[in-house]
This record gives structure tokens, C-alpha cells and sequence, in this order.
């Protein structure tokens, strides 16, 4: 057999939510999402695997269900998806299958790069321009996976000494306390989007902004205005080092997020810097690796130990805490949850950094909580109905402004009641969870939705719950 014309790329077949419906034969959710991600019409999709549009309408609104092996045999040829994710032999075709490598740019090792303002100054120059420009398909594909190791940990090690001295000339620069106010000011408000709404909404701007920032940072500035300056790439580049991940960039968000690290080390800030590494420690948990994240957090735990106020404190013995509840630690888990909760308990009139005000009892009791169903999931008896209990409490202190986070807090809530065998429970707050992630662009709130899916999946679920799967699936096709 020859191989297919137009095989799906790499990027999408590799995207779970499209591998569970493929694994469950749900080709009314396939359909949809090769329709988003791969760019083909209904039209396409027919001539590929030899349907006709009308018959793929059909399959995509529900009123057929395609269980013909010979038709499942058509789709995998025709998209080019490998047959085991349908639960077929691999076809003749698949050995033939050659994807053309993946284009990637040139970048010097960041451990490699000396601590020194200037050479961070020519990495996030560097960076922004090549990513206003790369082929956003190609940096999905070629940044998805995540540095780990010590050629993570190794290159950051020189946050905790003094930053070099720069010998390099250059013209004066004219920004003054004004323009630094309004730097600074749209800084804060670039958090505080991705915050409520994640996904990079407003990335392309992020970038643009950076890019000024790092301009300015090529002329010689009035030492103060120099050091604020720092701060404002610090702060652009954490935010854009979050939406990259949101956005399943795994590699770029590292990128940023070292940029971000070493701009707060120019600028002589090492709370920020604290919160740099605590970022990337969240995304080592996300990527399963928790012995990681816990070198990041005691990284960040060295640099401020001494001057740290609580609520930074607080979100570091969380991070920690995290880390111990992936690793099966479970007394050691609530012994650093405990440090969280006693170190925020002392934050009332304690003047902290803005970037930091998010994290109050609401927010830790919606750490905790998804942290109790991770363990939850493992062991349901023992965990979820305490996992329940503090993503409540999360749910009851912050409303729908906090969008991606309330969000999360819904779609933890839900997969609780799934656990504890309350369906009735599961199928309300499914929809409550659904509603909520409508609401944000977030990629993340879309990943953590597809791991709920399942839950609902089966011949002999209620109205209520099918319904809510409907939901789901019409939520991740759009």
C-alpha cells in the first residue's frame, strides 16, 4: 500500500486528546479535533478516507457511529494515523512514512552564557526575534520536550553568585522615571491577563514588548533606570515563559523563563528570581519530574531564605510540598504544607511584591486540593474526600475573575466526585467545569479537561452525564 498523500503531522497525532478518541473509536471527536489542529475540512476528510461529506457530517454530529473495521481500516490510510492507535496491526504504509525533519535554530547553550547583564541582554534579543519569526508549527514540534537533569540544574547555578562585570561600550540612553513607570505598568498588567485568562492570549504583544525592552537595554542607561529596566524584562519574560508553556512549549518556556532568571539577577531582585525558579519548578512537576522541581524549589529556597516575606514563603513550601506528593512522600507532603499554611497565616500587613498578592488562603487550599487528588487518584479511600474539601474552599474565596484558576479548581472538583462515586455530584460539577474553561483560552484548563473525559465515557452512564460529555467534547473540538 502506498503510503497516505497527506499523513497528519507529528503534532497532532502526538495530542492526547485526539489519542483517546482514537483508543475509544470516538470518531465523532476525532473528526473534530483533526478539523482544529490539522486544518482539514469535512470535505477533505471524505476524499481521504473515502466517505462521503454527507457520511462525515453524520459521524461528526453523533447520528453515525462508525464500527465497520473496513471503514476504520479506510480513516487510518487515508489520515495517515498509525494502526495501533486504533487498535489495529501497524499498516503496510507505516515504514514507508518519512516526516521531513523538523527545522531548528541555532541557539548558544545557556550554560554556556555567563552571568553577566549584557550576554543576557543578547539572549533575549536572540530569542524574541527568532520566535516572532520561526514557523509556529515547526516550534511546537521542535521545542515541545522539556530540558531536564543536571543540563537544567547545572546552568542555573550561577543565580546565587554575583553577576559579572560588563566591559562593552555603549551610546547613552535618554528612558527616565516616567517611561519606566509605564514600562513597569504594562508589565503588571501582561501578568495579570495571563493570569485571569492564560493561553497567550496577548503573546505577540509580550514579545513585541520585550523586544523594546531588550533595545533599551543595548544603550548605556542612568544606573537606576538600568536596574528597573532589568526588572521589566524580568517580569515580561516570566509571563512569557508562562504562556509558552500554557501553550505546550515546553522547551521555549524554559527559554524565557532562564531570560527571566538571569534579567532579576541583573536587577539584583532574587524574590523575583525565587518566583522564576518556582515557575520552572511547576513545569518539572507537570512533566513528571518531581526530583527535579525539588532541586528548583531548594535553589529558591537558598537564594532568599533570609529576607523571603510570607507569602513567598508560603508558595515555596507549596512547590515543595508538590514535589513530595508526586514522589509518593506523603508525611512529607504535609509536613511542607503545614510550613505553607503557617508562614501565610503571619502575611496580614506584611508589604510584599504585587506578583506575589495572588497567593492567599485561596490559592493554597487550591494547591493543596490538587495536590490531594493527585494522590487521590491512587488511592481514592484515603484522599478524595479531603482533595474535595479544599478545592471547595478554593471555589468559595475566588470567583470566575480568577478564570484559568477557577477553572482548574471546577475540573479537580469534578474528577473528586467522579472518584468518591457520587455521579449525580460528577455530572453537575462537569458542567460547572465545562463553563468555566469556555471562559479561558488557557491550553492547560483544554489538557486537564481531556483527562476528565474518560470519566464519562461508557453505555450505561446517565442523561445528565452524557450530556456533560457532549459538552466536553464539543468544548475541545472549537
Amino acid at each position: 500500500m502506498d503510503t497516505p498523500v497527506s499523513p497528519l503531522d507529528p503534532d497532532v497525532l502526538e495530542r492526547d486528546d485526539l489519542r483517546r478518541a482514537l483508543d475509544e473509536h470516538d470518531f465523532a471527536a476525532a473528526f473534530s479535533l483533526i478539523k482544529k489542529w490539522a486544518g482539514l475540512s469535512q470535505n477533505k476528510i471524505a476524499t481521504a478516507c473515502d466517505l462521503t461529506p454527507g457520511k462525515v457530517s453524520n459521524i461528526i454530529s453523533g447520528r453515525h457511529h462508525v464500527t465497520s473495521i473496513t471503514v476504520i481500516r479506510r480513516i487510518a490510510d487515508g489520515l495517515g494515523i498509525p494502526g495501533p492507535l486504533l487498535g489495529l496491526a501497524p499498516r503496510p504504509w507505516e515504514n514507508q512514512t518519512q516526516h521531513p525533519p523538523v527545522p531548528t535554530e541555532e541557539r548558544p547553550p545557556s550554560e554556556e552564557v555567563p552571568w553577566r547583564p549584557d550576554a543576557t541582554v543578547g539572549l533575549a534579543d536572540h530569542l524574541t526575534r527568532s520566535d516572532l519569526v520561526i514557523n509556529r508549527r515547526a516550534v511546537t514540534r521542535a521545542l515541545s520536550a522539556a530540558v531536564t537533569g543536571t543540563a537544567l540544574l547545572d546552568a542555573l547555578e550561577g543565580w546565587l553568585q554575583p553577576a559579572s562585570a560588563e566591559g562593552r561600550p555603549r551610546r547613552r540612553g535618554r528612558l527616565g522615571e516616567r517611561d519606566l513607570d509605564a514600562l513597569e505598568a504594562t508589565a503588571r498588567a501582561f501578568r495579570t491577563w495571563d493570569h485571569q485568562y492564560g493561553g497567550g492570549l496577548r503573546r505577540k504583544a509580550i514579545l513585541g514588548q520585550l523586544s523594546e525592552v531588550t533595545a533599551a537595554l543595548e544603550e548605556h542607561q542612568l544606573a537606576p533606570i538600568e536596574r528597573r529596566l532589568y526588572g521589566v524584562m524580568a517580569q515580561l519574560a516570566g509571563s512569557a515563559a508562562t504562556m509558552a508553556w500554557d501553550a505546550g512549549q515546553q522547551r521555549r518556556a524554559q527559554d524565557y523563563y532562564r531570560v527571566a532568571l538571569r534579567a532579576a539577577h541583573a536587577a539584583g531582585d532574587r524574590h523575583f528570581g525565587a518566583n522564576v525558579l518556582a515557575g520552572m519548578a511547576r513545569q518539572m512537576l507537570y512533566v513528571n519530574h518531581p526530583q527535579d522541581a525539588l532541586e528548583l524549589v531548594r535553589l529558591a529556597q537558598d537564594g532568599v531564605r533570609t529576607s523571603a516575606g510570607p507569602r513567598l514563603r508560603a508558595m515555596l513550601h507549596t512547590r515543595e510540598a508538590w514535589a513530595y506528593a508526586a514522589m509518593g512522600r506523603h508525611a512529607a507532603f504535609q509536613r511542607a504544607t503545614r510550613h505553607a499554611e503557617d508562614a501565610l497565616s503571619s502575611a496580614d500587613g506584611v508589604e510584599e511584591p504585587y506578583w506575589i498578592h495572588y497567593f492567599d488562603t485561596a490559592e493554597l487550599a487550591g494547591v493543596t486540593g490538587g495536590r490531594l487528588l493527585d494522590l487521590a487518584r491512587a488511592d481514592p479511600h484515603e484522599h478524595a474526600a479531603a482533595a474535595s474539601q479544599e478545592i471547595r474552599a478554593a471555589l468559595d474565596q475566588r470567583g470566575p475573575e480568577a478564570s484559568r484558576s477557577h477553572a482548574l479548581d471546577w475540573i479537580g472538583l469534578a474528577e473528586c466526585s467522579f472518584l468518591l462515586g457520587d455521579v449525580t455530584g460528577a455530572a453537575e460539577t462537569t458542567h460547572h467545569a465545562v463553563n468555566a474553561a469556555a471562559r479561558t483560552q488557557s491550553g492547560r484548563v483544554r489538557q486537564q479537561l481531556t483527562q476528565l473525559y474518560p470519566y464519562t465515557v461508557g453505555r450505561d452512564v446517565p442523561g445528565p452525564l452524557r450530556e456533560a460529555r457532549d459538552k466536553i467534547r464539543d468544548l475541545l473540538a472549537t
